[in-house]
């Protein structure tokens, strides 16, 4: 039973942390200035933190009461989609690939870090104006192979600073929109960070028996896998990823999509374990949080796709908050989501106790 030490709301504590993460530069293997300003972020909670050979950052919240407590991982991954540099053309363009998700068509005239071992190039993605191009192609989107980066300086020179291999991100600031809403380059995921940091905090209320971990993981964008050596590592009773979803907007079919500030959507499917979906859904309803219900009838696009398999099996859930425009500049979600979503996880946590564990094994 959850049993409340304060009733004070805890508010928008972490949405300027939120701000700065988003303008953090951290694509798949290279998260290091992201995980530095997160495990800053984690020791207002403890200083029990680790980094692991993958370079997940840990950090342990213990729960009260001796012998064998439960245990909780929570996850949210910190890399961002990125692009990597694969040939440098004559004039000193670069030539680049996935390191993720890109859609093409929202990269043409983007501004975008070079990040090289001397520091990192702005430069511009550009691409063969619409005038010259031949009638056939005009109402066509340019592919990423038709896409350059122009760093405006001579051949010699990007060639001395440049290297095949580097990354290129975003260079986007954070905007404050209306209703409680941002905008930015990667809410994709660190808006879920923000929401391990608002469950911790809300947590400081409450009374739980469960030891936390909680997980920053990386390298989510090319394949879950920091979630898979995290979760073979720890090996904890219960697995929660979190990690945003489709937000709704015109043309897009009522399926797809959900409701920013309609709270936090609960995954539900063959890769997540039914008996954790149905507490969380109980824990909302009972604490009076929104929440919205996403079928996922194949293996999730998340860590928890990882978590489900990993050693003998874990009991995993998948939730996170609904965003526009994913995978471009400007994904737009609400803060007040995340609070939302950080309650039913703190208020979660302080429900489990061992007989709750004991049960997940019958499914």
């Amino acid at each position: 039973m959850t049993v409340e030490r304060s009733v004070v709301m805890t508010g928008f504590k972490h949405l300027d942390t939120l701000k700065e993460l988003v303008t953090l530069h951290g694509g798949p293997g290279f998260e290091h200035d992201v995980r530095a300003r997160i495990e800053q972020a984690f020791r207002a909670y403890t200083d029990d933190i680790q980094v692991d050979t993958l370079g997940n950052l840990v950090g342990v919240i213990k729960g009260e009461g001796e012998g064998r407590r439960p245990r909780i991982l929570l996850s949210a991954h910190m890399d961002e989609i990125a692009l990597v540099v694969t040939h440098i053309e004559k004039g000193g363009f670069l030539r680049v690939a996935q390191a993720g998700g890109f859609d093409p068509r929202t990269l043409v005239g983007q501004e975008v870090f070079v990040h090289t071992k001397s520091g990192r190039l702005l430069g511009i993605v550009g691409s063969k104006p619409p005038h010259l191009t031949a009638p056939e192609e005009r109402g066509k989107a340019a592919p990423l192979e038709d896409l350059f980066i122009d760093l405006a300086t001579s051949e010699d020179h990007v060639r001395e600073r440049v290297d095949v291999g580097d990354r290129v991100t975003l260079s986007r600031d954070v905007y404050d929109l209306q209703n409680d809403r941002i905008a930015g380059k990667s809410l994709d995921n660190r808006t879920s960070v923000a929401i391990i940091l608002e469950t911790l905090e809300v947590l400081k209320g409450l009374r739980h028996v469960a030891d936390v971990y909680a997980v920053a993981s990386v390298q989510e964008e090319v394949g879950v896998r920091g979630a898979a050596t995290v979760a073979y590592g720890l090996n904890p009773d219960i697995a929660v990823a979190i990690d945003v979803t489709f937000g709704a907007f015109p043309g897009q079919a009522s399926d797809e999509g959900f409701v920013l500030g309609g709270g936090p959507a609960i995954s539900f499917g063959p890769n997540l374990h039914m008996k954790v979906f149905r507490h969380l859904t109980s824990v909302a309803e009972r604490e009076g949080i929104a929440y919205q219900i996403e079928l996922s009838q194949g293996p999730v696009g998340a860590d928890a796709r990882a978590f489900q398999i990993a050693r003998a099996g874990i009991a995993s859930a998948l939730v996170g908050i609904p965003i526009r425009y994913m995978h471009t500049s400007v994904e737009t979600g609400s803060y007040r989501d995340i609070v939302a979503c950080a309650r039913l996880l703190a208020h979660y946590i302080a429900d489990v106790g061992g007989d709750t564990v004991e049960g997940l094994s019958c499914y």
